[in-house]
């Protein structure tokens, strides 16, 4: 009578294992099933490499290489509002403030997330490419002063890969200090 009880038992658990494996199965064919995008995904590395290159020719001061990466109707935005319309207006000025405001300029500690917005949800986030980007800056200004600070920049590519948004999260109070003689 124990032998047959045993077998009953033994062969109870072999079921259950066996229709758990069934189950998991079903679950994985309904999950391969659902193509629906999700809101965000997670971007091609070769744009983190674009950043990296473009932080490297900021840095080096070769503002012409740097803007070769931007759209011609770009448009750069500080979170304090002040925005530069086309590529030869963010040219121009990043190139006088370059020569003529910092003497030297720093990226270190840079934090990269390239991200693909599918459903935009609220304000800029523009369905497309967006870089994301955290870094510390430390400046050199031509007045001799010295600022050390944090950075945060949202760059949106087109479909040419080229930059046509730019927005620039920065706290310009310490900055304009920075530049008093």
């Amino acid at each position: 009578m124990k032998k047959i009880a045993l077998a009953f038992i033994l062969s109870g658990i072999l079921l259950a294992c066996n229709n758990s494996k069934t189950s998991d199965q079903t679950t994985m064919v309904k999950d391969a099933s659902d193509t629906k995008p999700q809101p965000a995904e997670f971007a091609d590395a070769k744009y983190m490499d674009i950043g990296k290159q473009m932080m490297q020719k900021f840095e080096s001061g070769d503002m012409d290489a740097w803007t070769n990466m931007f759209a011609d109707n770009a448009v750069y935005r500080w979170s304090s509002g002040d925005s530069l319309a086309g590529k030869k207006a963010i040219l121009d000025y990043w190139k006088n403030r370059r020569a003529n405001v910092i003497d030297s300029i720093h990226f270190s500690n840079d934090i990269w997330l390239p991200i693909k917005i599918n459903q935009p949800q609220k304000g800029p986030d523009a369905p497309g490419i967006w870089l994301l980007n955290w870094y510390q800056v430390n400046a050199k200004y031509k007045t001799g002063k010295k600022l050390q600070f944090w950075v945060h920049t949202d760059y949106h590519f087109d479909a040419s890969d080229k930059i046509d948004q730019a927005i620039q999260y920065i706290d310009m109070a310490p900055i304009k200090a920075a530049l008093m003689k």
